[in-house]
């Protein structure tokens, strides 16, 4: 009889309170290692993940809108992962029709293991559940692996893009470029 080996527990689920923590560190995670070379060394060593957790604990207590998602994909029970889905705050944009893909986080130590995929294909049905048509995303416009996971996912650009003033002086702008795909069923 042949030895079975087994296989890592992944899914995807609605995130709970007590998961702020881990999301929070898997945000500074992702957050330190993206913004390299955009804010400076201090800035980014000085997030506290633990203001971080209490701000998501926060928000996962009372979220503002019904429609406020966060997702999180697991390995067994271990955070990797987490996406954020709401109302389009877009102002051309329907807010009954448009929903968005605010964060779509996986930690970099775990990228290319299925977590963003997964996390992907949760964020579409539940922006589906939540009765929106059209599902939007905001990525910085040099960030060309996102673009192509994405683009690979039948996502594409609409043709928007903003600049991010992230020091309210224009001293570190991001820009940006916002990709959307249809959420109706065929």
């Amino acid at each position: 009889m042949a030895a079975h080996t087994p296989t890592a527990d992944h899914s995807v689920r609605v995130a709970w309170a007590d998961d702020a923590a881990a999301i929070a560190a898997v945000q500074v995670a992702t957050w330190r290692e993206e913004y390299a070379g955009v804010l400076p060394a201090e800035v980014l060593d000085a997030m506290d993940p633990e203001q971080f957790a209490a701000a998501w604990h926060q928000a996962l207590q009372k979220p503002r809108d019904a429609r406020n998602r966060v997702l999180v994909a697991l390995e067994r029970n271990d955070v990797r992962g987490f996406a954020v889905t709401q109302p389009s705050p877009d102002p051309d944009s329907d807010p009954v029709a448009d929903g968005e893909v605010a964060e779509l986080v996986v930690a970099p130590e775990h990228r290319g293991a299925g977590h963003g995929s997964r996390l992907v294909h949760a964020v579409v049905d539940t922006l589906r559940a939540d009765r929106f048509t059209r599902a939007t995303c905001w990525l910085n416009a040099d960030d060309d692996v996102r673009r192509r996971f994405l683009t690979d996912s039948g996502w594409a650009p609409d043709g928007a893009h903003r600049s991010l003033d992230l020091h309210d002086d224009g001293s570190v702008l991001v820009k940006q470029v916002r990709l959307h795909t249809d959420l109706r069923e065929d």
